[in-house]
């Protein structure tokens, strides 16, 4: 979905003049906001400029910092996996990931007090689980691993 796309939605959820008068901006701006940009122009909507920061920098911060605007996270999607990954070795990735996770929960916590290192620590761990499991999550939807449910072959008798 194109910016303009998304900010036409939400003008239809939210009013434009709420929008100008908290941001202190005119409310034909706010409009302009919902309408496409040629090609190659200097201005846009915050969401392109956001867009255009984050692809720039190639630093998943600025998305990370937006997403926790939203009290959400982000998550990098994976690369895609070959149509020959296999099911077994995957899930016991995932299943060693949240053990990771856990222990790594479990030694910070042994003492009763997590610091705020140890809290980082769980923060970059949590992450990775998350990074892993939108793989094997998305490696499944795509029947990486074999049949998908809609294709699988009835069973037989």
């Amino acid at each position: 979905m194109q910016a303009h796309e998304v900010m036409k939605e939400v003008l239809k959820q939210t009013s434009a003049k709420r929008i100008a008068a908290d941001m202190n901006l005119s409310l034909s701006l706010v409009y302009k906001w919902a309408e496409p940009v040629d090609p190659g122009a200097a201005s846009g909507s915050p969401l392109e400029r956001v867009g255009q920061l984050q692809r720039i920098t190639g630093d998943s911060r600025i998305a990370q910092w937006v997403c926790e605007q939203g009290d959400g996270f982000y998550i990098r999607n994976p690369q895609e996996l070959a149509g020959s990954a296999r099911l077994i070795p995957a899930t016991n990735g995932i299943v060693q990931e949240f053990a990771d996770m856990l222990a790594t929960i479990a030694t910070a916590s042994a003492d009763s007090n997590i610091t705020r290192e140890e809290a980082k620590h769980i923060r970059r761990r949590w992450e990775e689980l998350k990074g892993v499991t939108e793989a094997f999550v998305r490696a499944a939807e795509t029947g990486s691993y074999g049949a998908t449910p809609a294709t699988a072959p009835a069973p037989s008798r």
